[in-house]
């Protein structure tokens, strides 16, 4: 009987701990489960990054590089400006935004916590102008803006670690807790349990792109040619069940149901 109430109130505990835990996506207002403080999360962005910084060769082309900085200031302007407005200013008042091309083959980019933003060089030849690189950063800024790092780690932790607090699970498991770290930002790889809910934020992030770049004044409907160009390019190179970003046609077919709504933010931001 004594066991039984344990269980029931460690059930309460458990409950109310997830409930206070919940957060809502701008913009889609999705409910999503944040274990992390945003603290600790930027902390350990900083780290990573610096490491990041240290062990691979920023690109030497001036107007690449300048091509990156200038897109990364548009849309994280327009992006603050909109949270402000909206009363969510809180959510990026401890960004510090930075915006570095790697030279690197791959095709890829991404945005740590804090507003930590990389673009691989790799993926110039396929976002072809500014507009298509537009299409990228606004997608990487939306996975920042909507916290899913901290989302798929908290989803990792409770899976690996038990739902060990982040601050225990550094000290006493360092080397699994950065793996899950670099994975759920997309800096690692491997085949597991969550990867439907990355699927999902990834269609989300599209989503969220979209409207981000639109109000920086880049037009959204290059993000239907940014990703006919990625198909045509191999796009994930996986079956969509194995891969966290959903395939080529999906995405395409959902962004295009997402570009009414864009566009009007597009307009409005021409019009200003």
């Amino acid at each position: 009987m004594k066991i039984s109430r344990l269980h029931v109130k460690l059930s309460w505990v458990f409950s109310l701990l997830l409930f206070a835990a919940c957060a809502t996506v701008p913009l889609t207002g999705r409910q999503q489960l944040n274990l992390i403080p945003e603290s600790e999360m930027l902390s350990m962005s900083l780290t990573q990054y610096g490491d990041f910084l240290k062990s691979n060769q920023l690109s030497d082309n001036q107007a690449q590089a300048e091509m990156v900085k200038r897109v990364g200031k548009r849309i994280s302007a327009a992006v603050d400006q909109y949270l402000k407005d909206n009363g969510l200013g809180d959510r990026v008042k401890d960004f510090n935004w930075e915006f570095n091309l790697v030279k690197d083959s791959v095709a890829n980019a991404w945005c740590m916590p804090g507003g930590k933003v990389v673009v691989y060089t790799g993926i110039l030849p396929i976002t072809k102008n500014e507009n298509g690189l537009a299409v990228v950063m606004g997608h990487e800024i939306a996975h920042a803006i909507a916290r899913h790092g901290n989302e798929r780690m908290s989803q990792e932790m409770l899976v690996q670690l038990g739902g060990m607090g982040l601050a225990a699970a550094v000290d006493q498991k360092p080397e699994q807790t950065k793996q899950i770290y670099m994975t759920a930002y997309g800096l690692g790889a491997q085949v597991g349990a969550i990867l439907p809910y990355s699927r999902s934020h990834e269609l989300e992030a599209d989503k969220m792109g979209l409207m981000f770049m639109a109000m920086a004044g880049y037009d959204p409907r290059g993000a239907v040619d940014f990703w006919e160009r990625m198909a045509a390019n191999g796009g994930s190179g996986m079956p969509e069940f194995l891969s966290t970003h959903p395939v080529d046609s999906h995405r395409i077919a959902q962004i295009k149901q997402d570009l009414p709504e864009a566009l009007k933010y597009y307009r409005q931001a021409k019009n200003n």
